[in-house]
């Protein structure tokens, strides 16, 4: 079972390409996303998503998370390592620090509601603008508080000290222009979790697997297959 888990303030909609290509995966609304609380911590969200997985019983996982997603998945990799059949990291990082004008920007927003929608209307140039619509709508759903809340999150993870401890297959993708968590981020990666790799995607920014989703499948299907025949 592969499981997509989406970026701060985000919605399970910006897999589509992945969902429509792996038509056996699902992607989750985080808690709060809109329905509900959202969690205040990575870790919280890593106990939601153990408790989504068990109720279901579901088996042979391969977690696949976006940004604040790729961080929960390597929580959860630490936290129920014997749950995992392997991880995919999207634009992601063992630490995984916001800068400070991002935070104050959505301060003011959660103040003056009305500027959050330029905010929300930005990253998506280089997708389809379908597809970019329907994020935006949703981003704007669930809000500047709830993505606020992520990327404190966010903010506050740093697992750098037990990277060691990752023992499950580890593909880390990243776009060649995400200046959010840049490709230095999967490389680290690539060099400090045993047998991981990194794949760099040509032109890609931080929503690489919604713009250039051809070639994060491949390398995604690729992954999956080497994984099984181990």
């Amino acid at each position: 079972m592969l499981i997509f888990i989406h970026g701060s303030g985000g919605t399970r909609e910006a897999f589509k390409y992945q969902i429509d290509h792996f038509t056996a995966s699902i992607a989750v609304n985080l808690p709060g996303h809109p329905d509900g609380e959202p969690c205040r911590t990575i870790n919280e969200y890593t106990d939601w998503l153990h408790g989504f997985i068990k109720e279901r019983n579901m088996k042979n996982l391969f977690l696949a998370g976006h940004s604040l997603g790729g961080g929960i998945a390597l929580s959860y990799a630490l936290e129920y390592p014997g749950d995992l059949d392997g991880l995919i990291l999207l634009g992601s990082g063992l630490r995984l620090r916001v800068h400070p004008v991002f935070l104050e920007t959505l301060e003011k927003a959660c103040q003056e509601p009305s500027t959050f929608e330029s905010f929300a209307g930005s990253n998506y140039e280089r997708m389809d603008p379908e597809l970019a619509a329907i994020i935006k709508a949703r981003v704007l759903e669930n809000g500047p508080a709830v993505m606020l809340n992520d990327m404190r999150a966010c903010d506050a993870f740093d697992i750098m000290d037990r990277k060691g401890e990752i023992t499950v297959p580890t593909l880390a993708i990243c776009g060649t222009e995400d200046i959010m968590t840049p490709p230095k981020y999967s490389y680290f990666i690539e060099k400090n979790i045993p047998g991981a790799r990194a794949v760099l995607i040509e032109g890609g920014t931080h929503f690489v697997f919604a713009e250039k989703p051809e070639e994060v499948n491949e390398a995604i299907d690729k992954f999956l297959k080497s994984v099984s025949s181990e």
